[in-house]
Parts: structure tokens; sequence; C-alpha cells
């Protein structure tokens, strides 16, 4: 780790050594990896992040690790779509989607995070990982533990969605289901840690696993030609993602790679789960702490460990924070589909969501640049949308039944309408 400084406090700023350390020994706040920018400067370039892996090592000298990565080789490095569809449907003149519902292998971009805390816990050499989920961490957890040969444990509420629980079992783990929600089983899980010293990763390892999340931050400006977005709209469930993207663009900035042009960042969440949205918009620097009751439960986060920091980053870039209602989610699912052809999960309805209230109110202006990150892939939450489409008929296998079927839909099939936003 050549450029690697230490652990260091978020608030008094107490420096420790890079171990598995969760939070500082005097004020009980968060660390997080802290790095010698001027010794990378002029070292790593444009050019030399363009000659790397065409994944999310492409970025290893601003990662936390000291040896080559065994997990997430083909993770990262997902799909910035120009989004000219959607934005002609919604009214702005330059929209980005950020796509890791394509991301691999477990479509979410939690497989960024757990490429690092996993890469992390072989340094540390652990045999055995975890993790407290609402499911697209267990999913990757056991994807990439059972690529790197470890034990792993992952635990989750016990309303998750089945297609979720499936596709974590089916790498093998041990799938714990628990009796209550996302904070639940993360207070479970910090007890978990402790008594059996395994690597829970946004437990004990949380300050490497946060780190994979500038990754996705990382991608946006280099894929942009790098530059940054003028506006960046984030989901929010433990508020992980939306600081780290920020950072990553300070990173960039910091190193000369992209142009200062003071990127916004804006927080959205679920209606039925929105403490950090409804912070930022009664100006509180903290958050009161919900019980989640949403379709949305990917991040369903009632208490969400790095909620006070996403409030933080919101106000220091000057964004805002939006919350969607489930109607609203399931709505921009839709449209996301049937404009850009990208089929995402609740989160990113929500994301979408979010973004279209956010335009309509003012808050992003229409003419410059957007950026809406979608973070997971809606087969894993088809639930959702059952219902939302009509029963399909079935017809005799001859032409004339066919030709009577689309001049009945032609005739039936309204004129699509402008989104409203």
């Amino acid at each position: 780790m050549p450029y690697v400084k230490s652990l260091t406090c978020k608030e008094c700023g107490t420096e420790y050594p890079i171990e598995p350390r969760t939070v500082c020994d005097h004020d009980f706040a968060p660390v997080e990896v802290t790095y010698d920018y001027a010794a990378m400067k002029g070292k790593m370039t444009r050019a030399s992040i363009e000659a790397g892996p065409r994944s999310l090592w492409r970025y290893r000298d601003l990662l936390p690790i000291n040896s080559q990565p065994r997990v997430g080789l083909n993770s990262g490095y997902t799909p910035l779509i120009k989004a000219d569809n959607l934005a002609k449907e919604i009214g702005v003149k330059e929209l980005y989607i950020k796509d890791d519902s394509t991301n691999y292998p477990t479509f979410s971009y939690k497989d960024r995070v757990v490429s690092v805390a996993l890469t992390k816990a072989l340094e540390f050499g652990y045999d055995t990982v975890g993790c407290a989920s609402t499911g697209n961490l267990a999913h990757s957890v056991a994807a990439h533990a059972a690529k790197a040969g470890l034990r792993a444990f992952v635990m989750i509420p016990h309303n998750l969605e089945e297609g979720k629980v499936v596709g974590s079992s089916v790498f093998g783990p041990r799938v714990v289901r628990i009796d209550g929600n996302y904070d639940d089983v993360n207070r479970l899980c910090s007890q978990i840690a402790d008594k059996y010293k395994w690597a829970i990763v946004n437990v004990n390892l949380r300050p490497f696993y946060t780190e994979g999340a500038k990754t996705h931050g990382f991608e946006i400006a280099e894929q942009m030609g790098w530059k940054l977005p003028k506006h960046t709209v984030v989901p929010v469930a433990g508020g992980t993602i939306l600081p780290k993207i920020y950072k990553a663009y300070r990173e960039f900035i910091e190193l000369g790679l992209v142009e200062d042009n003071q990127p916004k960042m804006y927080a959205a969440q679920a209606a039925g789960c929105n403490p950090v949205v409804k912070a930022i918009q009664e100006g509180n620097e903290l958050f009161h702490p919900q019980k989640p009751n949403t379709i949305a439960k990917s991040i369903a986060i009632g208490n969400p460990a790095d909620g006070y920091y996403v409030i933080k980053i919101i106000q220091k870039s000057q964004g805002w924070g939006e919350s969607a209602t489930d109607p609203e989610i399931v709505e921009a699912i839709k449209l996301l589909a049937r404009t850009e052809g990208i089929f995402t999960e609740p989160a990113g309805g929500t994301t979408l969501a979010c973004a279209a209230k956010l335009i309509r109110s003012g808050r992003i202006p229409r003419d410059e640049p957007i950026c809406v990150c979608i973070t997971g892939n809606g087969l894993k939450s088809i639930e959702v949308m059952q219902g939302q489409f009509a029963s399909l008929p079935v017809i005799p296998a001859k032409i004339a039944e066919f030709v009577k079927l689309v001049e009945a839909t032609e005739e039936h099939t309204p004129n699509a309408t402008k989104a409203t936003v």
C-alpha cells in the first residue's frame, strides 16, 4: 500500500495503523482510510488508469490493499449510459445512468465494496466472512467468498425477497434469517464479530469495505471523459455510497485528474424509510431512526450507520434530499425500462423517482449534466412488479389470430404520454 497513510478518525483525527478497526478509541467516531496524495501526484495519471484492467482494480492506488487482488477481478467498470431517451422524456438536456445493475457477478454495486473487503480479509488472515444485509450484500459476499474459498455466514431479515435469498443460497454460505429488520440484524452482527472474530465486512472491516464504493464515482468521472457531473443522485441505505462517491470526486480533483466544478450530491430514499432525507429537509444535522415500511427493501435501513455523513456531504456540496412513495418507485422502474432498456430494483426506481422530483422542483436545473446512480438489478425483486401488467392472452398458432391480436392492441393502446416532470 505505497500511498495509504493510516486509518484516521473522521472527527478527532486520531491515526491508527491499518488493522481491523471500526471506530476511534477516544470518541467512538468511525475511522476511514487516508492516503498520501502528494506522493501520488504525477504517478497516478489518466494514462496509467486507462492502461489498467477493465475492472474496479484499475483504481488500485486509491484502494487500501497491499497484495494482488484475489476476488472481484471482473467487478466494476460498469456502463455509463447517456440516457437520451429518458432525458427527452423528462425534459432535461444531459442525463447519464451509471448502471451497476450489470455489475459482475451479482448485479449490484455491492460487488465493489465486497471485492475490497474480502481482499482485505484475506490479507488479514481471516478464514470466515459474513455480513448483515438487506439482500444485495448477502448475495455478493456469498459469491465472492465462494470464489476465494472462504467460509461465509450471511445474516438477513426474515422477510427478504425470495429471489435474493435464493441468489445468496446458491453459492453455499450459511444463510441465517433473523426475526427483525436490518437494524436488528446489524446489531447482532456486531456481537457475532466480537464473539467469533470473523470478518463481518460491514462491521469490523467497514473502513476498507466502504472504500470500494469510491470506484463507482471514479468510473463516472472517467467515463464522462474526465469530467464530473454537476448533479449526482444517489440512493441512501446505510449511507456508504454517497459520501464515498463524493470522496472519489474530491480525490480526482486533488490529483488533478478532473476539474473542480463544485459537484452537488443528492440523497434519494423511499418515503417509507427516509430518516436522512427528512433531516436534510428539516435542516437538521442529526436524523431520527425510523422503522422501515417500503417495497424498496434493499435500502430500507432505518438507522443508517453513515447517515450523519450523508447529511454533512449534502450540506457541504449544497445538494438536497428527496423521497419517493412506493407507487412512484414502481412507475420509475417502468419508465427506466421503457426508455433505456434497464430493469432496476426498487432502489433504482427510488433514485430515478427522486431525481425526477428534484428536477420538477427546480432543485436540479434542466440544462446541467445529471447522473443517476442505479445500484441493483430488477430481476432480484420481481415480486414488486407482480400485478403491474395485464395478463397475457393465449392465441392459436394461426396468422389470422395474430392479426386480430395486433389490430386489437393498436386500437386500445393509447399514445405514450410524456412524463410529468
